[in-house]
């Protein structure tokens, strides 16, 4: 019987008997069983987005006085 594992970018398909073998070896590398990972889906709403936002400074505005030639 096989196990899936993650670390959350990675999966990979190991055994179960290597795995109970080498459950310290797995957690150390940050993989744990695919089905005791819990995916957290968290709406996002319009006071958190606004939260995070960050104003910026306006742009200086720079004094150029063009030479005009007269003919």
């Amino acid at each position: 019987m096989n196990i899936k594992l993650t670390n959350g970018t990675k999966t990979i398909i190991r055994p179960k008997d290597q795995y109970e073998a080498n459950i310290n070896h797995f957690k150390m590398r940050g993989f744990t069983p695919v089905d005791a990972v819990k995916k957290e889906i968290k709406k996002a709403t319009v006071k958190d987005i606004s939260d995070k936002v960050v104003e910026l400074k306006p742009k200086r505005k720079k004094n150029v006085k063009k030479n005009k030639k007269k003919d």
